[in-house]
């Protein structure tokens, strides 16, 4: 489905089109690790260290990578509170907050058809 831009900065709105835009926010946004990050955030303010725990398997690394990129896209508020040691929090953004349903559709699709996932993969196959 194509759209107008309405921000007038492109012709249209087109995830099939080679050079549009919007494959960035897509691949950001369908990546496992924003798709996580963003549901851990549903539940309100988060420090590092909370998000971390809540990731399992999220490297520190990474899980700063993928934040700043959601910062960046407008998903994501980063607060600092100046205190000894320093306090950040992370928080959706209303725009986040609106992606949040769409991935938690997402997500909670894979925990109710993952056996059948399974069982459509010839037997030792990985994932992918």
């Amino acid at each position: 489905m194509t759209m107008t831009c309405r921000s007038g900065l492109h012709d249209r709105h087109d995830v099939y089109a080679a050079q549009c835009p919007c494959r960035d926010v897509l691949d950001l946004l369908a990546n496992k690790w924003s798709a996580l990050a963003v549901g851990a955030l549903e539940e309100g303010p988060q420090r590092f260290g909370a998000l971390q725990r809540r990731l399992e398997g999220v490297s520190p690394k990474v899980l700063t990578q993928t934040l700043r990129r959601l910062e960046e896209s407008g998903f994501v508020d980063r607060t600092i509170y100046p205190a000894v040691p320093l306090h950040v929090e992370y928080s959706l953004t209303e725009l986040g907050h609106g992606v949040a349903g769409p991935l938690s559709q997402l997500r909670s699709w894979v925990e109710n058809h993952l056996d059948e996932i399974h069982a459509a993969r010839p037997t030792g196959q990985p994932p992918g």
